[in-house]
This record gives structure tokens, sequence and C-alpha cells, in this order.
């Protein structure tokens, strides 16, 4: 049980964050459900026990400031904080048929989001870890961050995202050594294909042909998985300055 500890969520609206904050929540923890102010967060935070909505943008430090604020004014602490904040997109670095480059704005825009967005989150939720109680083996948070298989096994199309979530596995141990020194701890998740809103409006076929490079089992991952996972890093202590693939053994082929 997690009764008693305060987390935080951004992307909690929707897929592997919501389903994050639903686990945390069933598990006792006090939860803010963190995403954009016209995402179903306010009716997805109304159903469940000791959570709360606050409006964010990622990208926008006094966003971030604000709720993070609201989370420690409610449950007085902070202890955890999971980063599932992201966007998708797909575009070839080079329209072959329209002989068109990438367009550099939505390159940016991903990496904004994805990679800006967790950083900045991580960085300012910080400072709050920092100003914690340490427990007795010197823990004072933790912090769990959403990559994805495509920062490894990027597809035709993904250069923009692949980049994002690289960069987020890139900066996993570096940030766990800096934050090291006062207890904090630093885990990324690389899920592979779960069943988020954007893969279950797949038919059957593409989604077929999609889990079979899955070694074991060929289905896309449900989501509760993934907020068993979080849950898991929270509670082990020796979990830190790692990336881990919750992708079934799926390895895409070019």
């Amino acid at each position: 049980m997690l009764k008693g500890v305060s987390a935080f969520v951004t992307g909690g609206a929707s897929g592997l964050g919501r389903a994050t904050v639903e686990r945390l929540s069933k598990q006792g923890a006090n939860v803010v459900l963190a995403d954009l102010p016209n995402s179903d967060g306010p009716n997805a935070a109304k159903g469940l026990k000791n959570v709360i909505f606050a409006p964010i943008d990622v990208t926008q430090e006094k966003d971030v400031q604000q709720a993070l604020g609201t989370a420690v004014n409610k449950f007085k602490r902070l202890d955890l904080v999971v980063n599932c904040a992201g966007i998708g997109y797909a575009q070839r670095t080079v329209n072959l048929k329209k002989k068109s480059p990438h367009t550099l704005k939505d390159f940016q825009r991903v990496l904004e989001v994805n990679t800006l967005g967790t950083f900045n989150v991580i960085r300012l939720a910080a400072v709050h870890f920092q100003a914690n109680e340490p427990k007795e083996d010197g823990s004072r948070g933790v912090f769990v961050n959403t990559a994805s298989i495509a920062a490894f096994d990027g597809q035709v199309g993904q250069s923009a995202y692949s980049a994002s979530k690289g960069a987020i596995t890139a900066m996993t141990l570096p940030i766990a050594r800096d934050l090291g020194p006062i207890g904090v701890r630093v885990v990324t998740i690389a899920p592979g294909l779960f069943e988020t809103p954007l893969l279950q409006g797949l038919p059957a076929p593409a989604i077929n042909n999609l889990v079979q490079y899955a070694a074991f089992p060929e289905r896309l991952g449900k989501p509760d998985e993934f907020a068993h996972l979080v849950e898991h890093i929270f509670q082990n202590s020796m979990l830190n300055g790692c990336v881990i693939r919750l992708d079934a053994a799926m390895r895409m082929p070019a």
C-alpha cells in the first residue's frame, strides 16, 4: 500500500498517465493529476479517492511551479513524480514523393513537449524533494519518466519522436547522479505498444501485424501493467539511474 504517499502525475488524464493515477489512488496514495486545461483531467479526478486535478503545460515554468505548489500545499509533501505527458508525431526526414523536408517547427515542438517538458518538471520538482525530511534510508523522492522503445528501434518517420525519447533515456543516469546526494532516484520506463486511445483506434489486422514482433506475450500491453511498474519502482530503492524496457521483448524491424 502507498498510504500517505504524495504523487504528481503529468499527462494523467489519459492513457498510461491515467492508469498510473488510478492505480496509485487505489493503493492509498494522494495524487495530483496534472494535464492540459482542456483535457479530461477534471472528470478523471472526480471519480477517484484523494485525487485532485491541476492544469498544466509542462513546457511552461509558471504552470509547473503552480501545479507543484498545489500538490505540496494540499498534501504537505511530494514523494513521487511520474512524467507521462508527451505527444506523438510522424514525418519522414524528407518526403520522397513531394521532395519536401521535415518541418523544423514540428521537430522542435516534439522535443519541446517530450524532452524539455520532462526536464522542466524534474528540475522544479527536485527542489520540493530536497525540502523533504529524509526517510530512514535517506530517501527524499523518486522520479519515473516515460520514454519509448522508439528510443532504440525508431521506425520510418519517427526521427523527431525517437530523438525526444532517446534524450529522456540518455539523461536518466546523469540526473540520477546529480540528485543522488540528496536521496532522490530517477528511473525511466521505455514502454512498447500499449492499449492507449491511439493504438486502440487501429483495426485488428494492423494491431496483429505490430504485436507479432513481441517475443511473448504477443499482445498490446495493458496500461495498468505500466502503472504497476511505476509502483514497483517507487517501492524498490535499488532501482535507480536505469531505463527499463516494458515491451514483451519486442524488437521492431526497419
